[in-house]
């Protein structure tokens, strides 16, 4: 009959916890698994297999309970396995038997892992990142017909076969690099876990990022989508001054447009907070602005615009996210109907100011090189180093042209 042992392996760093595996041997062949659980090397005792459990720390014995707790449950789960494949009456592997642990605990499959991470950066208040991995797993899913598999079972064919799938489906190199580099940073935890070994699945697909062609369109085009006569077609309208506003405050995005609030005006001043980086930027007000403002009656809310409502009973993050729909699709519609050779987005509103100030013969520093750095942080350095005047006198310039 196959036997289990419990392994204690230290981290090779000082300071660092170790991880305990478990050693199946069946037939004079051996086969480890690892449990995904750490502890320091005090913590083990490799005479009796146990954990030592502290005597003045109750956070850590709790967690070591829990994990010794753990072990247990595992063992117990293991030597049913074997009983259950020597009931059988046929020959068995120690690769069967671990096969049919991994089974057993669907932590060690990718989906339940993935929805489990998924869970755990909501509850830390890492929003978009949640979203991200979300919409990568449903993607993979997808691929995967909802069939789950063990975190074991992803290597470098089957990784090779998803961007071959994305490719059938129309998903551009970008995406599809999306959706790998968030499926990769999912694995690689599941490998710091110990749930998997590190086989590299990632080595033969496209994670890099292709520099895409640029969205912006002539000074013409905003004046032709601010001449617009909307006044019949409400939702079509503020679609437009949405995409103004982003276009008169330096390329705002929606997503701060959105979280803006009245005391965030002050004096002439405009002041956010990036929510992407944390940059604090500040932007004088001009009369375009407070047209846009007053147009919109939002007396009984502490935001600047009609964005989000703060009274109904759905999450403020989703009515950014509806709206930021809605306003993309009407914006495609007024595109096409001025005959646009460029998909109208939102984001355009931010590359065209980019892109006219260059024209202008702003300085690249002003702009940072309309936008358009590789890094967010090259930007975040041209930017912290500008008198705020000058940024304001190019803004001027700019609206000032219309």
């Amino acid at each position: 009959m196959a036997t289990v042992k419990i392994k204690f392996r230290p981290s090779t760093v000082d300071g660092r916890q170790g991880t305990i595996f478990y050693q199946i041997i069946h037939n004079r062949i051996v086969r480890q698994q690892r449990s995904g659980y750490r502890l320091f090397a005090c913590e083990w005792n490799n005479d009796s297999s146990e954990v030592i459990l502290p005597k003045c720390d109750e956070n850590r014995e709790q967690y070591l309970l829990e994990i010794s707790d753990k072990i247990k449950m595992d063992i117990e789960l293991f030597q049913r396995i074997i009983f259950k494949m020597e009931q059988r009456n046929y020959a068995y592997t120690a690769d069967d038997i671990i096969a049919e642990f991994i089974n057993y605990k669907p932590e060690n499959n990718l989906f339940t892992f993935a929805e489990n991470i998924i869970d755990s950066l909501k509850s830390l208040g890492k929003i978009r990142t949640s979203e991200t991995y979300a919409t990568t797993l449903n993607s993979f899913k997808r691929f995967r017909r909802d069939k789950d598999l063990s975190l074991n079972s992803i290597d470098s064919y089957l990784i090779m076969a998803y961007e071959a799938y994305l490719k059938s489906e129309g998903v551009s190199c970008n995406s599809s690099s999306f959706y790998m580099r968030n499926l990769r940073a999912i694995y690689n935890r599941a490998v710091e876990k110990g749930l998997t070994t590190q086989k590299f699945p990632f080595k033969h697909v496209y994670t890099g990022v292709d520099k895409t062609v640029k969205r912006a369109v002539s000074i013409k085009v905003i004046k032709e989508i601010r001449e617009m006569n909307l006044s019949e077609k409400p939702y079509f309208d503020f679609a437009r001054d949405m995409f103004l506003f982003s276009f008169y405050t330096r390329g705002m995005s929606f997503v701060d447009i959105a979280y803006l609030r009245k005391k965030d005006l002050s004096n002439g001043i405009l002041s956010y907070r990036r929510r992407k980086t944390g940059q604090l930027l500040f932007i004088k007000w001009e009369k375009c602005m407070q047209e846009i403002v007053d147009k919109y009656d939002c007396l009984q809310s502490g935001y600047l615009l009609p964005i989000i409502d703060p009274l109904r009973k759905i999450d403020e993050r989703k009515q950014y996210i509806y709206a930021a729909h809605n306003i993309n699709r009407c914006l495609k519609i007024i595109g096409c109907n001025l005959g646009l050779s460029v998909k109208l987005t939102l984001y355009v509103a931010r590359h065209a100011w980019a892109s006219i100030a260059k024209s202008k013969n702003v300085p690249l520093s002003v702009i940072s090189e309309g936008m358009g750095h590789d890094s967010e942080a090259t930007t975040r350095i041209y930017l912290a180093s500008l008198d705020t005047n000058a940024i304001d006198n190019a803004n001027s310039m700019i609206l000032n042209s219309l």
